[in-house]
C-alpha cells in the first residue's frame, strides 16, 4: 500500500511539474534544466512522504473554511510579516533540506503543530525550488503526522493568481 502510494505521488509530483515546465518552455527554458528541475522537486516529495496541494485547491480549501493549518516556513522580518496567506502562521525554516531535527527544534515543532496527527497541515515558502516547504511536510510527516501537505508554488504562485494575502500590522 505505501509503495503505491509513494508511486502515486511521484507520477503526481510528475505531472505537476511537467505542467510547470509548459510555463518554463514558452518563456524559453531550457529541456535539460526542467528535466532537472522536475525531477528534484518529484525526488523531494518522494523522499519527504508528503501529499502536495496546488495553490488553487488550497485557495478552494480557504474558501470552504476547511479546518487546515498553514504554515508559512519563510522569514518573519524579510517575508511573513510583509505578506502571507490569510490565515497563515509562521514557522521559520531552513533552505537546505533537513536531515535531522535537534531535540529542542523537535519539540518547538510538535508543540507549534499541535497533537491532532490527522489534522490537515499545508506548508508553504516562496517558490517551487525553495525547500523550506519541503522541510516542514517532511518533518512533519516524520513526526506522524498524516495530512502534510506542500504547496510547491508558495507565495509567488498565490501572488500570480491574485489571490489576497495579509500582512503583520
Amino acid at each position: 500500500m505505501m509503495k503505491k502510494s509513494g508511486l502515486l505521488a511521484f507520477i503526481i509530483c510528475v505531472i505537476f511539474v511537467l505542467g510547470f515546465t509548459g510555463i518554463v518552455l514558452a518563456a524559453g527554458g531550457k529541456e535539460l534544466d526542467i528535466e532537472k528541475s522536475a525531477v528534484t522537486f518529484a525526488r523531494e516529495v518522494e523522499r519527504g512522504g508528503y501529499k502536495i496541494v496546488t495553490t488553487q485547491e488550497l485557495k478552494s480549501w480557504i474558501d470552504q473554511k476547511k479546518d487546515v493549518l498553514i504554515v508559512d516556513t519563510q522569514p518573519y522580518e524579510a517575508s511573513f510579516k510583509k505578506q502571507h496567506y490569510p490565515g497563515a502562521v509562521n514557522f521559520e525554516l531552513p533552505r537546505p533540506e533537513m536531515t535531522r531535527l535537534d531535540d529542542k527544534t523537535k519539540a518547538a515543532f510538535e508543540k507549534f503543530l499541535g497533537p491532532d496527527k490527522n489534522r490537515i497541515i499545508v506548508f508553504y515558502c516562496g517558490f517551487v525550488e525553495c525547500t523550506r516547504s519541503h522541510n516542514g511536510a517532511m518533518w512533519a510527516t516524520r513526526l506522524g503526522y498524516k495530512n502534510a501537505y506542500r504547496q510547491p508554488g508558495g507565495i509567488r504562485a498565490w501572488n500570480e493568481a491574485e489571490y489576497p494575502v495579509d500582512k503583520v500590522q
